[in-house]
């Protein structure tokens, strides 16, 4: 079973724009939008907006092959790209998906948490990409 809903991915041509539209248009704090980081295994640069209840991760293209290229070319202005919800054990939740007929697109690799991930085909979820994530260790409630 999923647990808590630990972020929505927003794809965006630019971070540093959309940093600032949450910042100045939302009124997020600047102490509450993290740095700017890069995540070559996956073809990301990222930071995030931390909420009182969750967050958005902002995701930005890094190299020719980022897969979030073709995202934006789709959606030019950026937009919803994944909802990410955690779960126990990362390779127990693959397996349950898969005995469950889900697709799952790729086997457990490090996410921008530092913990494990898998993406869920958007057809399983009615057109939704959802992320599951391994709770990060020491994270409460």
């Amino acid at each position: 079973m999923i647990g808590k809903l630990n972020h929505v991915g927003v794809a965006v041509p630019s971070i540093e724009a959309a940093k600032a539209t949450y910042r100045d248009l939302y009124g997020v704090p600047a102490s509450d939008i993290t740095e700017t980081k890069e995540l070559p295994p996956q073809g990301v640069r990222y930071a995030f907006v931390n909420l009182p209840n969750s967050q958005i991760e902002l995701i930005e293209p890094l190299g020719e092959t980022s897969p979030i290229r073709k995202f934006l070319e789709k959606n030019p202005n950026g937009g919803q790209h994944h909802v990410c919800f955690e779960v126990e054990d990362i390779y127990a939740a693959r397996d349950e998906m898969v005995v469950r007929g889900a697709t799952v697109l790729n086997e457990p690799r490090i996410g921008a948490h530092g913990t494990p991930v898998i993406f869920i085909h958007p057809k399983n979820s009615n057109g939704v990409l959802i992320e599951l994530m391994e709770t990060p260790k020491g994270a409460h409630g």
